[in-house]
């Protein structure tokens, strides 16, 4: 039995990921600081839950592991703006530390899940692959470019690298996040029967659903090491390039309620259209779900009541709502308690 570290394992794609790689019989190692609830992953006999940061990791926690899947990261552009050095200390930093770890511990193989938001923005006639220029323009973007670069070098025969460009990840998940494009779409759709749409709509996305994408890590925990080491993929599929207006029209017809769109804010700066012929012609790998099955999934999900908790669902949000209480439990608490206090200790005791 197989054993895989998996950070950020309790977070939208890593609620996912584990609990198949559990099913598929390894043991899963899963780390994460678990901002979001230590329930989202449900116990499991080949199931340790290692509660630290990724930038503590002790190399201990690699000690007898096959491969790691580096999920941890600051998701999402907002954040990566108002977390800039955080962002970079574990998008990147401890990224690479870990990758540096692994092969010093004798792991075999390391895949590092990046974005597709690396390719910034190119003018619409052109199609990206993996060996385009990068033009990455957010914090987010810029700390997985450095992720990449740290961890590439460190391929050889023994030590396998894989580097993952993911396309903008949808679909329900444990960890539920509406801060994704499709995503917001179908709660917005759900709630008042309107889908916000970021101006002007022209601008070109690549999608992925979490259950494919998922797949593919777990493909490559397996795959042949001459045929992926070392190497990127870009991970979606070409019938899941969209211009975000005629997406949420394919995401209004999909649903059962009459749904109109709504445009709002600035227009988004980010446009890349995608290939994703390598995946599909090394691996012989194609993505099964399309956006309108990742709207109506999401959308059966809220009707079912399977997202009890809309507060957390906003990544940047969740992580004010923590900073905030994190200060006023600082500035409160007294001898370690609030109302309750733990016993006093009197002199001479305990020695």
């Amino acid at each position: 039995m197989k054993t895989v570290l998996v950070t950020g394992a309790g977070g939208y794609i890593g609620s996912v990921l584990v609990p198949k790689l559990l099913q598929r019989g390894y043991r899963v190692r899963a780390l994460d600081r678990y901002f979001f609830g230590i329930d989202k992953l449900e116990a499991h006999p080949q199931l340790s839950l290692i509660k630290e940061d990724s930038r503590r990791i002790p190399e201990e926690a690699l000690v007898g592991v096959d491969a790691v899947v580096d999920l941890v990261a600051i998701s999402n552009d907002p954040s990566g703006e108002l977390f800039q050095e955080a962002t970079y200390e574990i998008n990147h930093q401890s990224r690479v530390r870990t990758a540096e770890m692994a092969k010093r511990a004798g792991v075999s193989r390391y895949i590092l899940p990046s974005s597709c938001s690396l390719y910034g923005f190119v003018e619409p006639e052109v199609i990206v692959n993996e060996q385009s220029a990068t033009n990455p323009l957010s914090t987010y973007a810029k700390a997985n470019e450095l992720a990449e670069l740290g961890v590439l070098p460190l391929a050889d025969d023994t030590f396998t690298v894989v580097v993952m460009r993911q396309a903008t990840v949808y679909g329900y998940s444990p960890r539920m996040r509406f801060d994704l494009a499709i995503n917001g779409m179908t709660l917005g759709a759900w709630k008042t029967g309107v889908i916000p749409l970021m101006k002007d709509g022209t601008q070109w996305r690549p999608m992925v659903h979490v259950q494919d994408t998922t797949d593919v890590m777990a493909l490559l925990l397996e795959a042949d090491a001459a045929n992926v080491n070392g190497e990127i993929f870009n991970v979606g599929s070409n019938r899941n390039n969209y211009q975000l207006g005629p997406l949420g029209e394919e995401i209004a017809r999909a649903l059962p309620k009459p749904v109109t769109i709504e445009w709002y804010g600035d227009p988004d700066h980010r446009s890349y259209r995608v290939s994703f012929d390598k995946i599909e012609a090394t691996l012989g790998w194609k993505a099964r779900w399309t956006a309108a099955d990742g709207a109506l999934e999401i959308y059966t999900a809220l009707e079912e009541g399977c997202v009890p908790s809309y507060e957390q669902t906003i990544t940047l949000g969740w992580y004010r709502e923590l900073i905030k209480w994190h200060r006023i439990i600082r500035d409160t608490e007294l001898y370690g308690g609030m109302l309750d206090l733990p016993a006093q200790t009197e002199p001479g005791e305990g020695q």
